[in-house]
C-alpha cells in the first residue's frame, strides 16, 4: 500500500509528527517495533519535566515557549489534563555559568523566574536542604507532564485524523530513490513519497541506512517515600540539582507516589543486540539516587517505592539531531534527544511535519544539523 508519508518510529517524537500530519490530511502510517505507549523506549517512567529556560543555545527556550502552547492545545482537543504547573526549582551554586545564561534567557524571553539564595529556598520548601554557596532559580510556571498519557493522546489523536499504525513491528530495511521510499517490515513492504526516522535508542538498527554518532544509554529512576505534607505537588516544584560533576532532576509525590528522582550524567552503554537489565541489576541503580536525596531532600530519602529504567540517546554534544538524511532529500530524520528531549515532543512534531511536507520550519534546526558530525555517517 502506498503513503504520503510514513514514520519510522512512533514512540514521543514520531507520534507528534503523526498526528499533526493526520490533522492536515497527510496520508501517514506509523510503524513501531512495540506497542506505544511501551517501556522499551524514553517515554515511560509516568513523568517528564517541562521548563522553559534553557542555558547555551537561545534555539531550545524558544521551541520551549512554542512547545508550551502546543501542549495547551492539545489538551483542549483531546480533552486531557496532560500539565501539571508544580513549577520547577533549578539548584546550583552561586554565581555558576548555567544559572546565568538561564537568567539571561529568561529575561530574554520575558519568562517569569526567581533568583532565590539559599535560605530563602529552605524558607519556601521546608524539604529542601541546600549548601550556603547555592541558589536556585524558580520556574512557577513550569512543571511535569504526564509522558505515557502524552504519547497515547498523541495515537488517539492521530488515527482519530487518519493516520494508520503498525504495531510490533520490526523494520528490516530501507530503500530511498530520493522520489519514494521503501520501508521492509516483517509485516511486508510499504511505500511513500516521504520518510520520517525517528527510532530513538533503536538507530543502530538501521545503520545501513544512516549511522549517526547516538549511544544508547540505560539510566535508572526511583521513587523514594516522602514525607507527603512536604513534598506533594500543590505544594513542591519538579526540581534540577547540579554541582559541576553531577546532575539530578526530579518531581514532587503524585498522589502519593513519593519523589522521582534521577541522574541525568551516567549511566550504561547499551546497544540493541544486549539485554536491556531491570532496575536494580546495578548497586548505583539506588545508592546514586538516594544519596542526591539525603544530601539535598532528607526527608524524601525513605524506602524505594518503585524503580525504573529506561533509555537516553546521547550525542557528542547532547543537542538534537532534526535534519534532513545526507544522501536523500525526502527523509528527515530526527533523534540523539539526550535525555531533554521529551519536553519538545510537540514542537518537534510541529517541525517535522513543516520540513517533510514545506521543505522548513519557522524555528532555527541549524544546531541540529547532521554536517556537525559529518565524519560520522
Amino acid at each position: 500500500m502506498n503513503y504520503d508519508i510514513i514514520i519510522a518510529g512512533a514512540g514521543s517524537m514520531g507520534m507528534s509528527a503523526g498526528y499533526y500530519l493526520a490533522k492536515q490530511g497527510v496520508k501517514t502510517l506509523l510503524i513501531d517495533a512495540f506497542d506505544p505507549p511501551h517501556s522499551s523506549g524514553s517515554h515511560h517512567g509516568d513523568t517528564r519535566l517541562m521548563r522553559h529556560v534553557y542555558a547555551g543555545n537561545h534555539t531550545y527556550t524558544k521551541m520551549a515557549i512554542r512547545a508550551d502552547q502546543l501542549w495547551r492545545d492539545l489538551e483542549e482537543v483531546s480533552g486531557t489534563p496532560l500539565l501539571i504547573r508544580s513549577g520547577v526549582l533549578n539548584m546550583g551554586a552561586t554565581g555558576s555559568q548555567v544559572l546565568k545564561e538561564k537568567l539571561d534567557h529568561a529575561n530574554s524571553h520575558h519568562i517569569r523566574v526567581e533568583i532565590l539564595n539559599a535560605n530563602e529556598i529552605q524558607r519556601r520548601w521546608n524539604g529542601i536542604h541546600v549548601p550556603d554557596h547555592y541558589a536556585g532559580l524558580y520556574e512557577p510556571e513550569a512543571g511535569f507532564l504526564f509522558s505515557e498519557k502524552v504519547v497515547q493522546t498523541y495515537r488517539d489523536q492521530a488515527l482519530l485524523h487518519g493516520a494508520s499504525l503498525l504495531t510490533n513491528t520490526t523494520i528490516t530495511n530501507i530503500e530511498s530513490d530520493n522520489n519514494h521510499v521503501t520501508v521492509t517490515t516483517n509485516q511486508g513492504s510499504f511505500r511513500a513519497a516521504k520518510l520520517i526516522m525517528s527510532m530513538g535508542a533503536w538507530f543502530d538498527t538501521a545503520s545501513h541506512f544512516i549511522k549517526l554518532p547516538i549511544r544508547p544509554l540505560r539510566k535508572a529512576v526511583a521513587w523514594f517515600e516522602a514525607e507527603e505534607s512536604l513534598f506533594d505537588y500543590k505544594q513542591f516544584p519538579g526540581f534540577t540539582i547540579g554541582d559541576g560533576e553531577k546532575g539530578f532532576y526530579g518531581f514532587p509525590s503524585f498522589n502519593g507516589s513519593g519523589v522521582k528522582i534521577g541522574r541525568h550524567d551516567a549511566g550504561q552503554l547499551w546497544s540493541p543486540d544486549h539485554r536491556f537489565e531491570p532496575y536494580g541489576h546495578y548497586p548505583a541503580d539506588e545508592l546514586d539516587l538516594r544519596a542526591a536525596l539525603e544530601s539535598f531532600f532528607p526527608r524524601a530519602a525513605g524506602k524505594v517505592l518503585k524503580g525504573a529504567v529506561c533509555k537516553y540517546e546521547m550525542t557528542p554534544d547532547e543537542d538534537f539531531i532534526i535534519d534532513r538524511h545526507p544522501l536523500h532529500s525526502n527523509i528527515v530524520i530526527a533523534g540523539g534527544f539526550s535525555g531533554h528531549g521529551f519536553k519538545f515532543a510537540s514542537v518537534v512534531g510541529e517541525i517535522l511535519t513543516d520540513l517533510i511536507i514545506k521543505g522548513k520550519s519557522e524555528h532555527d534546526t541549524t544546531p541540529f544539523a547532521i554536517s556537525r558530525f559529518a565524519d560520522s555517517y
